[in-house]
C-alpha cells in the first residue's frame, strides 16, 4: 500500500517560516474502522516517531485487501515543542506563550446531564451503530462551533488553533493511540480506560494503568470521556451498551532518546492490537495472549510521586524498574546547608524511604534538586 500524504500548515513564525503537520493515510479496500496514531505531543518524547516510521514501512509492504478501514499516522505532531531547545536539553512540554502543558489543552464535549439523558432516551431502541453515528453527529456539531472564533479579527491563542487542528483529525476515529515517553527516564507501559481491560491485554505490555483520576484536557481523555459518559447514561436507563471506541496513551521509555528495544516493543504492541481488532488481516501465527492476571494492572490513583523534601544532590537512588518494599530507602539527598544567621553547618545526608511497596516506573534525569522537585515515581 502507498499512503496518501497530506501536509497541513500549522503555524507561521515571525521569520516567515511555517511549521506544518504531515499525515500519512493508509486506506484499505473495504470500509471499516479508523485508527489514529500520533507521536511527539511533548517535544522531548521522541520514541513514538520511530515507532510510526516502522509501522509505515510495514504497512507499505501490505496489500490493500489486508487492511479493513484506514490508519492515519501523525509523527512529530507538535513541531513547535519538538524544536524547542535549552542548551543540550529539549523540553517542549509546555506552551512557551501560556505555560500550559501541551497535553492539558484539549476540548471536551461535555453535555449537561439533562441533555445526555434526553439523547439516550431517544436512542434507547436503536441499534449500537445508529446510536454511535447519531452521537458522533452531536459531538461534531458542538466541535464545529469552535471554528468561528478562530477566524475572528481578534484572533485566538495558538494553543486553540493547534488543538482544533489536532482533534479534527481524530474526531471520527474508533481507536486513538497517543505515543508518549516519560519526560525523564521511564519504563514502557500504557494508560487505559474503564471496561477496556480485555482490549488492554492485546498490547502485550507488562504494565497497564487504569485512568480512575482525570487530569483534564488530555488528548486521550478528551476523545474518550464523552463515550464513557454515554455508556454510563444508558446503564442508568437500564440498557448495557459498550461502544467499540477506545483510546490509549503508550509511554515508551525515556525522553530525548530513541532506544531500539523500546521501539521494537512499541511496534509489536501496536501491530498486535490492530491484528486482534481485525483492522489488519495478515497471516501470522497467533501470539499467545497474556491473561489479565499476568499483567500488572493498577489504577492511576495508586501512583505515588516523590518530591525532594530538601534541596541538594540525589545519590544512591534505587534503579528504574526495581521493586521496593515499604520502609526501604529509595534515595539519599546530599545537602550543603547555608545560613547567614546561624553557625555554619557541615553537609548533611537525608534518607528518603518508600511509603508503600511497588515498582519504580519513572525517575528524574537531573540529580540536582531544589526542595519540592520531582525525584521518582512508584506504582
Amino acid at each position: 500500500m502507498i499512503p496518501t500524504i497530506t501536509t497541513v500548515p500549522l503555524l507561521q513564525l515571525a521569520s516567515g517560516d511555517r511549521l506544518a503537520l504531515q499525515i500519512y493515510k493508509f486506506a484499505g479496500e473495504k470500509l471499516g474502522r479508523k485508527v489514529y496514531l500520533q507521536a511527539n505531543l511533548h517535544g522531548s518524547e521522541l520514541t513514538g516517531n520511530a515507532v510510526i516510521h516502522q509501522l509505515m514501512q510495514w504497512l507499505s509492504g501490505l496489500e490493500p485487501n489486508q487492511l479493513v478501514g484506514e490508519i492515519w499516522l501523525v509523527p512529530l505532531c507538535n513541531p513547535l515543542g519538538t524544536n524547542e531547545r535549552s542548551h543540550h536539553f529539549s523540553p517542549g512540554r509546555f506552551d512557551p506563550y501560556s505555560g500550559e502543558n501541551w497535553n492539558r489543552i484539549f476540548w471536551e464535549y461535555q453535555p449537561s446531564v439533562e441533555d445526555l439523558t434526553v439523547f439516550a432516551q431517544s436512542q434507547i431502541e436503536c441499534d449500537r451503530p445508529t446510536v454511535e453515528q447519531n452521537y458522533r453527529n452531536r459531538i461534531r456539531a458542538s466541535f464545529d462551533k469552535l471554528a468561528a472564533p478562530l477566524k475572528a479579527p481578534s484572533g485566538r491563542p495558538f494553543s486553540e488553533h493547534y488543538r482544533f487542528l489536532l482533534q479534527s483529525l481524530c474526531l471520527d476515529a474508533h481507536y486513538v493511540i497517543d505515543l508518549h515517553t516519560s519526560s525523564d527516564q521511564g519504563l514502557t507501559y500504557f494508560y487505559y480506560f474503564r471496561n477496556r481491560q480485555t482490549s488492554a491485554r492485546l498490547f502485550m505490555l507488562p504494565i497497564g494503568i487504569l485512568l480512575d483520576e482525570y487530569a483534564g484536557g488530555a488528548f486521550d481523555e478528551a476523545f474518550m470521556k464523552p463515550w464513557l459518559a454515554l455508556e454510563d447514561c444508558f446503564a442508568k436507563l437500564g440498557r448495557k451498551i459498550q461502544f467499540d471506541i477506545e483510546a490509549w496513551t503508550m509511554e515508551l521509555g525515556s525522553a530525548m532518546q530513541i532506544d531500539t528495544e523500546t521501539v521494537d516493543r512499541g511496534v509489536q504492541a501496536v501491530k498486535n492490537y490492530l491484528l486482534q481488532k481485525g483492522v489488519l488481516r495478515v497471516p501470522a501465527a497467533p501470539a499467545p495472549m497474556p491473561s489479565i492476571a499476568a499483567m500488572k494492572l493498577v489504577s492511576s490513583s495508586q501512583m505515588k510521586k516523590y518530591y525532594a523534601p530538601v534541596g541538594g544532590m540525589v545519590q544512591s537512588r534505587v534503579a528504574l524498574g526495581k521493586t521496593v518494599e515499604a520502609g526501604q530507602r529509595l534515595y539519599q539527598i546530599l545537602s550543603f546547608p547555608k545560613s547567614a544567621y546561624e553557625t555554619s553547618q557541615m553537609p548533611t545526608i537525608s534518607d528518603i524511604c518508600a511509603e508503600q511497596s511497588g515498582i519504580v516506573y519513572d525517575v528524574s534525569i537531573n540529580h540536582a534538586v531544589n526542595q519540592g522537585e520531582y525525584v521518582l515515581g512508584i506504582l
